[in-house]
């Protein structure tokens, strides 16, 4: 018989925007991989007295929270993170290319997917959506080396990409085949952005990603001149989001990258489409902060318009992999708001992101019956009233030291089994 853990410990359970569950003093109970229990230390103790084959794990000396969803991040671009961005199509050109083809070579490939992915679980990322490179051998490494509850694509670059990071039409479809055929929903068919592929890959990859139920995912008004070229390679399209739409390519199952220069005749179809806008603060700030300088997402108006969002990093648009820096980011960003709080910051680190990918019912927060995934941070001290209090005492004294985000678990559990 398999023994029942409790593990005691201060524990944020998001829920909502404006709800997170808060156990000063916490427990939850896991038996096998799923939780069983959650609630008041004292109170679950009393209950499993006398008991046999329980282990308790004394953990409250940290703050446990779920592990996190990235929903947009390109594993392949993992050293250019901290390159000149002046220019996002420059950026593309002059760093993020070059470096992508690298993973043409399976021994680079298999090293590198080796190094990203244990360092992405020691950031507390269990989940989200991944874009590879436009090679086979990357996309399979990642694969193979990936823990969680990820979706990902292999880019596709069928025109205006340079020669030594180009695929015919017939090799993208045909891949897109392959590979949504193999992975059903853990695929996700991936044109680069419609400045890199042709109308009919695009409808013919919408068909097959649907026929095999995989996700779509691709990148959508993140910067002006961007939005002013894919607008002169398809004539006849008022906007950007036409394009994708009549690509077929709009869903509850596609997530769009960045979504910042939207009008509100673009927002409506996503919302009508239940298309899903990952914003990635990080990337998107200014060129002092490491970002790109693209623009500020307006989450309340998406809101307003119930357009559906989550929160990602994208690496290596973004400069750190850690979500603690995402969500810092989105609530330093719009002091101006007061929705965004970092009860909101953390759900769309964890159970929106889980949602979108239809993991909402196994993963995403510490909900019983769920999966044990989960990381552990160390405490802070001072007065911990409420789940917003515990989050800016954890996450804003890392403010000008960035990279610490990434080292901010000292324990990730996934299926309660522990990872770190």
């Amino acid at each position: 018989m398999n023994s029942t853990k409790i593990y005691l410990s201060t524990i944020l359970n998001p829920q909502t925007d404006t709800k997170c569950d808060y156990y000063a003093d916490g427990a939850l109970v896991v038996k096998n991989d799923k939780i069983i229990k959650i609630g008041n230390a004292l109170q679950i103790i009393k209950e499993y007295s006398g008991k046999k084959d329980v282990i308790y794990v004394d953990c409250m000396d940290s703050v446990m929270l779920p592990s996190f969803f990235d929903m947009h991040f390109h594993w392949v671009q993992d050293d250019v993170r901290e390159m000149p961005k002046d220019n996002l199509l420059e950026w593309l050109k002059n760093y993020t290319w070059p470096y992508e083809a690298k993973f043409k070579n399976k021994a680079y490939a298999e090293k590198k997917a080796h190094e990203f992915f244990s360092r992405l679980i020691a950031t507390g990322t269990l989940g989200g959506a991944c874009y590879s490179s436009l090679h086979e051998t990357a996309l399979i490494e990642a694969f193979k080396h990936v823990v969680g509850d990820f979706v990902i694509g292999n880019v596709l670059m069928t025109m205006n990409s340079p020669d030594y990071l180009s695929e015919t039409k017939t090799q993208a479809v045909n891949k897109v085949k392959k590979f949504s055929s193999k992975y059903k929903n853990r695929y996700a068919m991936t044109p680069r952005f419609a400045i890199t592929t042709h109308m009919e890959v695009m409808q013919e990859g919408a068909k097959l990603a649907k026929k095999n139920k995989s996700f779509m995912q691709t990148h959508l008004s993140e910067t002006k001149n961007e939005i002013d070229f894919v607008l002169s390679l398809f004539p006849g399209h008022k906007t950007y989001t036409d394009i994708y739409h009549k690509a077929k390519m709009l869903s509850a199952k596609t997530i769009m990258g960045h979504g910042i220069h939207l009008t509100k005749p673009e927002l409506q179809l996503l919302a009508k489409t239940k298309t899903v806008i990952a914003h990635c603060p990080t990337s998107n700030a200014p060129l002092k902060e490491k970002g790109l300088g693209s623009g500020l997402f307006d989450f309340a108006q998406a809101e307003k318009m119930k357009v559906r969002w989550a929160l990602g990093s994208d690496i290596g648009g973004g400069p750190y992999l850690s979500m603690f820096d995402v969500m810092r980011s989105f609530v330093d960003q719009n002091k101006k708001n007061k929705k965004a709080t970092y009860v909101k910051a953390l759900y769309r680190s964890t159970l929106a992101g889980a949602e979108v990918l239809e993991k909402g019912k196994l993963s995403g927060n510490l909900n019983v019956k769920k999966q044990a995934n989960f990381i552990l941070c160390p405490k802070p001290k001072g007065k911990l009233l409420d789940a917003e209090s515990v989050l800016k005492a954890l996450i804003h004294p890392y403010r000008k030291t960035r990279h610490e985000y990434d080292y901010l678990p000292t324990n990730v559990f996934y299926q309660g089994e522990q990872l770190l």
